[in-house]
Parts: C-alpha cells; structure tokens; sequence
C-alpha cells in the first residue's frame, strides 16, 4: 500500500480504540526489536553507539513504523533497500524464510558500511505484504582502511570495501554458507561482525514473527485498513502544519570546508525552500557538484534523507515517524550533486556534510518559523578513531567514535547538549569504561570547553574537550568539519566556537581536521576539541544572573563574561551593578 491509495481510499470504520491498539503494537514491533539488538549485537558500535535502525517496511518501500531511537539516517534507505531486492528478484523469488543484504550505493547512496537486512512477510494471498528489515553499520567491510569509512581521501567506491547488491543471505531459513564466507574473508574483524549479523538477522526474524502474530489478531484485512488510516492521518497533520507557514520562498546558504582532496577549495551548500499548497519543497540544485573526495551521497542516500530529517524537526518532532509524515516534502535535485552523486562516486564520509545540509534547511526556514527554528549546532560527526594491534590480546582492532557538542540557542531556551547531530536520534557516546577496556586507549580528560556556546540572549550549548592517550602504537583517523563555517547565531546571536583535533607528540602539538592513518605512537595524546552551538538575540540582553551563573558553573570565562556579555564580575563572582550597567551601555553603542 502507498500513501497515493491510502489518499484516495474512503476513510474506514475502524473502532478508535482498536485503532489504537494496532497503531501501539506497530510500533511496538520495531522497538522490541532494537533493544534485542542492543543486548545481542558484539560491536559497541551498535550496543553503545547505536548506529542501526529497525522498520516494519510495506511491500511497495514505505515505512508502516520505525524504532524511536535509531540513526535518522536510515529514514530513507531501508525501503529503498527493499525496492531494489523487488527490482533484483521480483516478488514471486522472494520466498519465506528469504531474508536479503544490500549496501548498494546505486540506491541507498551511503557509506557500504550501512547494510540493510529484511525478510518478507507474507499475508494470506501467499505474497509478501510487508518486511522487517534491521539496518546496521558494519564495522569493516574491507577497503583500503580500517573500518572502511574512515579514509578521508578515496576517490572511488571501489576503495571502500565490500559491494554487495541485494544478495540472499539465508533461503528458505537456510544460511548460504558461501555467501557468508565472502564476508568473513573482506572484513578485518570478523568475529566481531559475524557477531552483528547474527544479532541482525535474529532482529529480523523476530519482527516477521510479532507481525504475523499482529495480523493473525487483527485479520489482515483490518490491519492494513488500519494502517492506510494511520497514515491519512499523519499526513493530514503534517499538511496542516505546512500550511500554517505562508506560502513562499526561503533561502539559505553555508558550506564546508573541503572534500579531502581539495583541501583549500570550499563546498557550497545552497539551499531553497518553498511552501506551496501543504507541500514542502527543498531545492538543492544551487549545492556543489559531486566531490572527488569521498563526501558525497546518493539521491535517497542523501537529499531525500537530509528534506526528511528538517521536516521532522520543523513540522512534526513529536509524531512517530511513518510514511504518510512524510508525504508533504518533495525534493528537487539534478544528478550529479554531491547530495545526488552517480556512478563510482566514493561515499565513505558520506554523513559528514548531511548534519550542515539539514542545519542549513532549518536555516532557510527561520524567517517563516522563528518560534520553531535553533541558532546553528556544532553540526560536525567529528569522526576519529584508531586501529592497529592491541598487545593485549595480539589482535587487530580498530574503533571509531563521534563528536558531542554544542546546539544552537533560540527564542524559548538556551542551546542543549552536548550531544551528536541533527542527523543522529539517540546515539550515545561510548562509555571511557567500555573504551578503556577493548582498545590500548586511556581517557585522561572529559570536560565542558569553555567559551565554545555562541554568546547571545540565549547562549549556545557548549563543546567539550575529551584527550586520549595511546598506549600502543597505531594509526589516527579524523574527519571535523565546519571549521571556517562556524555554527552562526540568529537575531543578533554570535557564533559558536568550531570543532578540531589535536595530536600531541614529542614535536608538538598539531592541529588537525582530515587525516588518514596518522601514525600515533605509545604515550601521543589525541586531544579533541567538539564545536558549541550558535547564540540566540544580543548577548547584552542575557540575564545577568544567568551569565554569573555561566561563569561559576564554568561555561563563561570572566572575559567573555565582561567583553561580550557585559556582566563585570568581583573576585567572588559577585555582580557590581554600576559597573555592568556601564558596560552595556558602552557595548549597546555602536562602533
């Protein structure tokens, strides 16, 4: 079923309270299952990162419901994974017990990392009705790296790892043993992964289960009556919100800081929004061509995932997300963009540039949505991590982590955080404990970094500073971005201080953005520094009491606190009133 049929069906006279009871058991289905992920899965980028998404997926690619904590990433993907499989084998060559692997740039447009697993459904016509599919970032699929997504230089998919094009990993419940030796023997740890993809695959069969026992109690018939239903009504609201907005056009621009390659040539990210009749429209054609580096992501990948990702946050933030949401929001993009790339493009860090995209939607619509709209967020993944030999065990390891920083103020409260992207959901930090245990990595320092929220009426969140120091030798990646585009402030709002990295060794310490394979050796400390977010309204109308507060907490410097916000403070922390009034006053002026 679609949205399109589900528009032009009469609605149905499903009782309320049934109605209900299947919407809840919907999502119940994907939600149970990413926590048996969690609890299952070997690498700690799933049980602590949460680097997946779990979805209960219609026969035609739509999402019925997706689980409340994974990747926003993955909105797009999973049902686009599925339509290829159709493509590949038709719905009469997908039997039961068939579940599929696909990390196919082609379609899903992202990092060969991210491999979508589903299995059919079938509903009493003995056709597939549905699929559960589990998406989960593999954590090496080869490649010309460790971890394969974290070179900062590749110029084809090619040097990414492992492509695997909707391929049967199990028929008819039967493991393909040869297909499951071609992945143990392209990944650099293939305990850990095959690990992954039994939890994976266990996710998958316990979610066809609990929605045929779903069926099984509802009939088939008046569940999916139910279910074009629940989408009329997402959609029904999701036009409403739009159409609040007055119809017009809203425009935006930034950009990052380079594609790898390129290191001195900026990439523009040009945005254009327009509401028309209940329809949210993102323009991307005026964005950068496709890079040579590995930025870049597919159309469904990328653009389509970026438009959906800003529309949740603008226009229904607090609805279970489900494919009648998203019916408002239309892409336009020729091919050939770095958010629409073709051919052998390298996507490696194909997330990167998508949490500056999705600030810079957000961005557009401020004039239209002020109530609604955040000052700019560090909007970096800060991607770093090490590999090499762990001389505990003797074995090659290889970890990677994100950056949590600050998010942009606005008009009701100060920026929140630290926290990851926009593009994120729920995803943690991994935890020093579990750090420190698995890797020759030790954590000396963790704290807020001072200074780095945009000062303004409402301060931006602010950055941390985390050093790691290497106790065996290995190598270095990193990927910051949003260096000389900080994150911007609105009315009036400062910007936020921006991310980087350092690495200390015996010449030095040496700032950094993109590196691949640094050689680190035992005793360097790697220190990271996230970005804060950007300030709301003029720092000289902050509260006072507030700003003290800042400076006592430890946010605020003395000196921020006296030159940008105005606040003069005594060696107690105490506020002298004349002396503020008159800085204030002087800064009110203009120079």
């Amino acid at each position: 079923m679609s949205t399109a049929a589900a528009k032009q069906s009469a609605p149905t006279a499903i009782d309320p309270v049934k109605l209900e009871v299947i919407r809840t058991g919907l999502q119940a289905i994907p939600d149970l299952i990413e926590t048996d992920l969690m609890r299952t899965a070997f690498s700690p980028l799933i049980y602590e990162y949460k680097d997946y998404a779990v979805g209960l997926i219609s026969s035609d690619g739509h999402a019925l419901s997706l689980a409340t904590h994974g990747l926003a990433l993955f909105t797009s993907v999973m049902g686009r994974a599925i339509l290829d499989g159709i493509e590949i084998y038709g719905l009469d060559r997908l039997e039961p017990g068939d579940a599929v692997i696909t990390n196919f740039a082609g379609t899903l447009g992202q990092h060969l990392n991210n491999v979508v697993m589903y299995t059919p459904i079938f509903g009493g016509a003995g056709r597939p009705v549905a699929f559960m599919a589990v998406t989960v970032h593999w954590l090496d699929v080869g490649g010309r790296y460790p971890g394969s997504c974290l070179g900062t230089d590749t110029t084809d998919i090619f040097q990414e790892g492992l492509h695997l094009r909707s391929v049967k990993l199990y028929k008819r419940d039967q493991l393909d043993e040869d297909v499951l030796r071609i992945i143990e023997y392209n990944t650099r740890l293939p305990d850990m992964l095959l690990g992954d993809i039994a939890a994976q695959y266990a996710g998958c069969l316990k979610g066809r289960l609990l929605f045929e026992e779903l069926m099984a109690r509802h009939s088939e018939q008046v569940l999916f009556e139910a279910i074009d239903e629940i989408w009329q009504s997402s959609e029904r609201a999701s036009r409403a919100a739009v159409r609040a907005v007055a119809n017009g056009s809203y425009e935006a621009k930034s950009f990052l800081d380079n594609d790898g390659i390129d290191l001195d040539r900026r990439v523009p990210v040009v945005i254009k929004v327009e509401i028309k009749d209940g329809e949210f429209i993102v323009d991307f054609s005026g964005c950068s061509d496709q890079l040579r580096g590995p930025f870049n992501s597919g159309r469904y990948g990328g653009a389509e995932t970026c438009a959906r990702i800003a529309f949740k946050y603008l226009f229904s933030p607090n609805e279970a997300p489900n494919e009648g949401g998203f019916a408002p929001v239309k892409i336009v993009i020729p091919d050939g963009k770095f958010l629409s790339a073709t051919g052998q493009a390298p996507l490696g860090g194909y997330s990167t540039p998508l949490c500056t995209v999705v600030d810079t939607i957000i961005a557009a619509m401020a004039p239209a949505l002020p109530e609604r709209t955040a000052a700019g967020h560090h909007s970096s993944f800060g991607v770093y991590g090490f590999s090499g030999i762990n001389p505990t065990s003797g074995r090659f390891f290889s970890w990677f982590d994100t950056a949590h920083g600050g998010w942009g103020g606005s008009a009701h409260s100060d920026g929140v955080g630290p926290y990851k992207t926009i593009t994120h959901a729920d995803t943690k930090d991994i935890p020093v404990e579990t750090i420190e245990s698995l890797y020759p990595i030790l954590v000396e320092r963790y704290q807020w970094r001072q200074d780095t929220g945009g000062p303004g009426r409402y301060r931006g969140g602010l950055g941390l500073d985390k050093t790691l120091r290497v106790l065996a030798p290995c190598n270095f990646n990193a990927s910051f971005e949003r260096f000389n585009c900080p994150p911007w402030g609105l009315n009036g709002g400062l910007p936020g201080a921006p991310g980087y990295v350092e690495v200390e060794n015996c010449d030095g310490q040496k700032p950094m953005h993109k590196v691949s394979q640094f050689a680190v050796e035992a005793g360097d400390r790697v220190h990271i520094h996230t970005g804060g977010g950007g300030g709301f309204g003029l720092a000289i109308d902050r509260n006072v009491e507030d700003v003290r507060r800042d400076v006592i907490r430890g946010y605020v410097s003395n000196k921020q606190a006296q030159e940008i916000y105005g606040v003069v403070l005594d060696a107690a922390s105490c506020i002298d009133g004349d002396a503020t009034q008159s800085k204030r006053a002087s800064l009110r002026v203009p120079s």
